[in-house]
């Protein structure tokens, strides 16, 4: 295994996931009735259709898989909508209890005490999703929260101004607002489960997120362009395949967000940066860039 890797490996180990530790806007619970380098493969080739009327069943499906995390921000992260109920501003957000029927008037308070960032027919975005143990963090056009949590930003070595040879960031991605969005001036969904967060599709994360947005007939923040590439990389993108030779951009479109970015220097000086998707020690897919465009992609385990 390469030093390169060994090192993000080693600060990627040192990001932990924490749910926010806020007090959040509730409504009120109702009790429950007991690889290897070059092109790489690993999405679907299409996106899972159809329309689910219940929460995903943790007893049946059991816990959320990495490949399912990561269908989940290929297809969900970025997507558009057209709201169909106020949100409010803040980090407080709303918190709904999945299996539960929506509080309208916790709902409505939170609106009126904090004020609304997205009112009913607002065209919006999902901008950034996380995964905790019981909770799905959903963040719509930027989120509420203004601040990054300490954790949000780790780094390494010692010395100042730019980063010298060595030395390694890493960054959890919260900067994916849509052009002209303030990131805070969003609004942010807390989807609370009873047990561990279920294995799902995109289109189960949708239809939680049903009582709030409407995903039908919005646009796909993936395929506006496509297009207009080469028909090499826009047979990548329908492949699901990141490859080398793509800009950030495309990568996007093909396989998502990442979860995490990792920047460091090589032994030249070179400024690289990995885009970290899946966790170690399950599936996890390193996209390397130097400059603009990728440079390698690896698997691992192979």
């Amino acid at each position: 295994m390469s030093h390169w890797l060994l090192s993000t490996l080693a600060v990627f180990a040192l990001v932990a996931a924490d749910v926010p530790a806020v007090e959040r806007l509730r409504s009120t619970a109702i009790p429950h009735s007991e690889a290897p380098e070059g092109d790489i493969s690993f999405f679907p080739a299409q996106a899972p259709s159809g329309e689910l009327h219940q929460a995903p069943d943790a007893q049946k499906s059991g816990p959320l898989q990495e490949q399912s995390k990561l269908d989940l921000i290929r297809f969900v992260s970025g997507e558009f909508a057209k709201a169909t109920k106020p949100l409010p501003r803040g980090k407080d957000g709303f918190l709904l209890y999945v299996g539960q029927p929506l509080m309208l008037d916790q709902l409505d308070r939170a609106v009126a005490n904090h004020g609304a960032a997205v009112n009913t027919g607002d065209n919006v975005q999902i901008t950034k999703l996380e995964f905790h143990d019981h909770t799905i963090v959903v963040d719509i056009n930027g989120g509420g929260a203004g601040k990054r949590n300490w954790k949000d930003h780790i780094q390494m070595g010692m010395g100042g101004g730019g980063l010298p040879t060595g030395q390694t960031s890493t960054t959890k991605v919260d900067d994916n607002a849509p052009p002209g969005v303030i990131p805070g001036s969003g609004s942010t969904i807390f989807l609370e489960f009873k047990k561990n967060v279920p294995d799902m599709t995109p289109d189960d994360l949708k239809q939680l997120l049903a009582p709030f947005l409407d995903f039908t007939k919005q646009r796909s923040a993936s395929v506006h362009w496509v297009d207009t590439l080469s028909p090499e990389l826009k047979k990548a993108i329908q492949d699901r395949r990141p490859t080398v030779g793509m800009d950030r951009e495309e990568v996007i479109a093909a396989i998502g967000k990442p979860e995490h970015k990792v920047r460091e220097r090589d032994s030249e000086g070179n400024e690289i940066e990995d885009w970290i998707y899946g966790q170690p020690p399950s599936k996890t897919v390193f996209v390397r860039f130097q400059g603009e465009r990728v440079t390698s992609v690896r698997q691992f385990p192979q």
